[in-house]
């Protein structure tokens, strides 16, 4: 994917961030959970749940199983990879993973 083709929008604060959790963005009409991990490491996925449909997964648990960065859904307890947005339980239920940047303290967003 080349990143300097897409169409950046910044949504909030590094800071506006605490280390391993989420907080929930809009880009467009998509409600986005963006996730620390650590001090450095940002991640973005659907902010909806699959299986429930409701706008919760920046609410999840953060954690990692083996070798991927997950968040746990707060509701059903599926594992969904940060990285690419993968259902580890099921990946029928996989959602869609955003590009996420940092420029000049600003956490930006792109449709992956």
């Amino acid at each position: 994917m080349n990143t300097e083709t897409l169409n950046w929008t910044a949504v909030c604060a590094v800071d506006d961030i605490l280390p391993n959790t989420g907080v929930c963005a809009r880009l467009g009409r998509h409600h986005v959970a963006i996730f620390r991990v650590g001090h450095n490491a940002l991640y973005a996925i659907d902010n909806i749940d699959p299986v429930s449909h409701a706008s919760v997964m920046s609410r999840g648990l953060v954690g990692s199983l083996g070798e991927r960065t997950v968040v746990a859904s707060p509701l059903y307890k599926q594992h969904f990879d940060l990285r690419n947005g993968e259902c580890l339980e099921d990946p029928a239920l996989s959602v869609r993973a955003y590009a996420v940047r940092v420029e000049q303290d600003r956490v930006l967003l792109a449709a992956a």
